[in-house]
């Protein structure tokens, strides 16, 4: 069916419409949202069990639904599946959380994190079957050479991964954010452009056999939220 178009300062607009649903069916179905993503966890023990490719490329195309300043859309989601490059990827990150760990990384830090009982080693950027490194895009380049500048790039890209992660979910596959700082060895080993850094890195696959995760405690709604009524 062809959508009605209309043109606004010289530019085409479709016309748009959602679907809306009764009140009750709106409370139905949020809260079934929210029963379901409440079960998504942070998990760091992967199986090496084989993910559909296209499971992964509609992940991705859902995580660019995400909007973004002046519609720039300032993200590269790098996927990873070769084994030599996570080899080189964990080696390399392996390194950077160790200096965390041993010298940058302040007392009240390390002591934040003993609940979740991590340490530098990262074997799940091995394991995992897919890595997806998202890259930010903080100007483009046009036709003549020149840089084109992008807006509210870090913005932008954080709604992004959160897409990404909510999709990752959707599909039955677990994820982890994974930050090693610095994490210009991720720009490096990749050969990206100089127009992109690191922003995220998340191992994507099955969870191993046996998990055990964190009895972590959400804040509450009346924590987290301030209705003004």
């Amino acid at each position: 069916m062809e959508k009605e178009m209309k043109v606004i300062e010289g530019f085409e607009h479709i016309k748009y419409s959602h679907v809306h649903y009764p009140p009750e069916e709106m409370v139905s179905r949020s809260q079934q949202y929210y029963d379901w993503m409440e079960t998504r966890r942070s998990v760091r023990d992967f199986s090496d069990k084989p993910v559909p490719k296209e499971v992964i490329e509609n992940i991705i195309k859902s995580a660019s639904t995400a909007p973004s300043g002046a519609h720039k859309q300032p993200w590269t989601f790098c996927v990873v599946s070769n084994a030599e490059l996570k080899k080189q990827i964990r080696e390399a990150a392996e390194e950077e959380e160790y200096e965390s760990y041993t010298k940058r990384m302040s007392e009240t830090w390390l002591d934040d994190l003993k609940p979740m009982a991590t340490n530098h080693q990262k074997p799940f950027l091995e394991t995992a079957p897919y890595l997806i490194i998202v890259f930010k895009r903080a100007f483009e380049f046009d036709e003549d050479g020149s840089k084109h500048q992008n807006y509210y790039v870090n913005e932008s890209v954080g709604l992004a991964c959160g897409f990404l992660i909510s999709a990752i979910h959707d599909a039955g596959l677990v994820t982890l954010t994974h930050t090693p700082s610095p994490m210009g060895f991720l720009h490096k080993i990749l050969e990206r452009p100089e127009n992109e850094r690191p922003f995220l890195l998340l191992p994507v696959g099955y969870e191993a056999d046996e998990v055990y995760v964190p009895n972590n405690r959400r804040k509450s709604l009346e924590e987290v939220a301030v209705f003004y009524e």
